[in-house]
């Protein structure tokens, strides 16, 4: 059900982009019920995103100032135009499209496509089937969330520590590892390297343990079995 809700999510914010070009040009509004390439959607609507994105870009839930800062120029210079559509304008590549959904090396890790912090080992790397590249754990500190709510639904973006280059969002719950965690993580958001992860460098889940809700349950019912205890005496 994440995949197609993703897929459907996905599919409804190319529209919504598409929809923004159309009233920014002038566009007769049939024009708006075609979805467009991606490469239509950076023509019409990147202008618009970026305007909009701009205040917002260099949010985080944890308040995290990032080392590596940039102008929107020079990002424009460095990444391709897939990469800075996704990393910077926070945009989603087509499911099954990514040059690493299917890849599965056994050793080496993954950084982050615009400043190449570190995030990912190759070992976290699995088949969630999702059309996207899933990873269950990432190097400690790495990342930042974001509390994402566009697109009418409640979602926790992740994106670099280092830079706030997007990623992508992370889901728990779906029982595919130990972990418990899914990072939905963009093609054009991360670059493989060939080479161990830096000594030191840990990887652990990024959203907090669930409360226990039965054992919280059962401290209410103690606590509450206690006072009632107390006012018999």
């Amino acid at each position: 059900l994440f995949c197609t809700g993703a897929v459907y999510m996905h599919l409804l914010g190319r529209l919504r982009l598409s929809l923004i070009g159309v009233i920014s040009s002038g566009a007769a509004p049939s024009a708006a019920l075609r979805l467009p390439t991606m490469a239509g959607v950076r023509m019409r609507g990147a202008g618009q995103q970026a305007r909009m994105m701009g205040s917002v870009r260099d949010l985080n839930d944890q308040g995290v100032e990032y080392s590596v800062r940039k102008t929107e120029a020079a990002w424009r210079e460095q990444l391709s135009d897939e990469e800075y559509y996704v990393l910077r304008q926070k945009g989603t590549e087509y499911p099954g499209s990514g040059k690493y959904d299917k890849f599965y090396p056994k050793a080496g890790h993954f950084v982050c496509g615009g400043c190449g912090a570190p995030l990912y080992s190759a070992a976290a790397k699995f088949d969630s089937g999702c059309g996207w590249p899933a990873f269950d754990r990432i190097v400690k500190g790495a990342v930042v969330t974001q509390t994402d709510t566009s697109l009418g639904m409640r979602r926790v973006e992740i994106l670099c520590g280092s830079c706030g280059g997007h990623l992508g969002h992370v889901f728990e719950g779906e029982r595919f590892t130990r972990t418990n965690e899914r990072h939905c993580v963009n093609s054009a958001s991360v670059r493989y390297v060939d080479a161990p992860l830096p000594d030191g460098a840990a990887e652990t889940k990024v959203l907090p343990e669930p409360e226990d809700d039965a054992a919280g349950a059962k401290s209410i019912l103690s606590e509450l079995l206690g006072k009632k205890g107390g006012q018999g005496d």
